[in-house]
Parts: C-alpha cells; sequence; structure tokens
C-alpha cells in the first residue's frame, strides 16, 4: 500500500509567510483553556483561527463509537480554513488539548483579504489538490492497514508536525499526547494502543522520555505502516 506523500496539514498554514502575516495582521486574540471546545461539527462558520501557543486537537465523533482525531494542530498551524473557504458548516470539531492562544480573522476579513491578493486563490487550488490526494490515500490506509500499522501511522503523523531528531536517528515527540488521543489518531481501542506500545517499547521501537514519545527506531514504524 503506497504511503501518503508529505503533503502541508492544512491549506492555509502551508501559504506563502508574507501572506500569512497579513491576512492575521489585524486578527482578534482569543484564549481556550485545555479541554474547552472551539466549535463543534455543524456549528455555523465564523472564520478561521491561527494556534500561537498550545495545542488543538480536530476530530469527529461517531455516537457510541467515540471520537476520531484526524489532526493534532500546534502553533503557526490553522483551523477552520475548509468551512471558511465556502462559509459552510464545520466539518469537523475543534478542542484545546493544553492551554491555547490563538488569533482569530472573520469570514469578511478573508474575503477582503483575497480581493487584494488574489494570488491567494491560486496557493488554495494546489495546495487543495494535494490535501484530496494525501486523504484519498489516507482513508485507504486507515481501512486496511494492521492495527499495528494504524498507531504506527499516528505515531510518525506527530514526528513529522512535533519531532525532534535527537540522535542516532531517533525522533522524540515533543508534545504530551495521551493513549486516549492515540488511540483516537489510530481508529482502535485504547486497550490495543496500550497492549501495541507495550510491546514495542520491549522491542525498543518506541520509548517514553519526560512523559513523550521518543520513535527509537522510525524505520520499523515505517514498515509497519506500508505494509
Amino acid at each position: 500500500m503506497p504511503t501518503p506523500a508529505a503533503t502541508p496539514r492544512n491549506v492555509l498554514s502551508a501559504l506563502p509567510a508574507d501572506l500569512i502575516e497579513r491576512l492575521f495582521s489585524d486578527a482578534r486574540p482569543v484564549r481556550l483553556p485545555a479541554g474547552r471546545t472551539l466549535f463543534a461539527a455543524g456549528d455555523p462558520t465564523t472564520g478561521c483561527y491561527r494556534v500561537d501557543q498550545g495545542l488543538l486537537k480536530v476530530s469527529v465523533l461517531f455516537g457510541s463509537r467515540g471520537e476520531r482525531i484526524l489532526a493534532i494542530s500546534g502553533p503557526g498551524e490553522i483551523v477552520g480554513e475548509i468551512s471558511m473557504l465556502d462559509e459552510g458548516p464545520r466539518t469537523a470539531g475543534v478542542a484545546a488539548v493544553k492551554d491555547s492562544q490563538l488569533s482569530f480573522v472573520t469570514c469578511a476579513q478573508f474575503r477582503s483579504f483575497a480581493e487584494e491578493h488574489p494570488e491567494v486563490y491560486q496557493h488554495l487550488v494546489r495546495l487543495l489538490t494535494l490535501r484530496l490526494r494525501y486523504n484519498t490515500v489516507a482513508i485507504a490506509a486507515g481501512t486496511f492497514l494492521t492495527l499495528k500499522g494504524r498507531v504506527a501511522r499516528a505515531l510518525l503523523d506527530l514526528s513529522e508536525a512535533f519531532g525532534h531528531d535527537v540522535g542516532n536517528g531517533r525522533l522524540l515527540v515533543r508534545q504530551k499526547i495521551t493513549q486516549s488521543d492515540l488511540a483516537a489518531m489510530a481508529g482502535i481501542a485504547r486497550e490495543n494502543v496500550s497492549r501495541i506500545l507495550n510491546e514495542w517499547k520491549r522491542q525498543s521501537v518506541v520509548s517514553r522520555l519526560a512523559g513523550y514519545y521518543c520513535l527509537e527506531n522510525p524505520q520499523i514504524l515505517e514498515r509497519e505502516a506500508a505494509s
């Protein structure tokens, strides 16, 4: 099964830095305490948020089957951008994993900005196409991968966003993620995540350093995620 190629985690945060700075130059600051919901799926769209400090999770709820985390967003990333483009209802919910500080831009501000900088749409078309390709492969992976493959994919995604090379090919995920959140990212039960992580710890594939996950052997995880 092909592994998803590297792609922007969201379409607006991959815009050129100068456009991002201009777009958020008049943004309103927002504080969001840990555990608080920013918005829920189905809520009306009012704008988008840039994460300045903290950590957010983007997720959907499936009734009694629980939560599926689609992404973990840290400083510099933007949430709520898809609904803002068509101003339809929110497609997923966003909540704070830790105390967060955000910058908020309304739909009207974005429209005004795009009128002054129409080149923004060229970037969005290209980036949305890349994201669609990525999601198509990711959906297939979530359907056909083994349980280990799903956990490996979740850890690799976290390392891509928050990983720091600590030597000898080891990657430290510099965000504290719970087993429950990891299970929600992988779409499997927390008990299965615990069992898999314990096995990988014994095999020195994954370790925990001061509460952070460390990928001791990313190559093994990449093989699991591709099989």
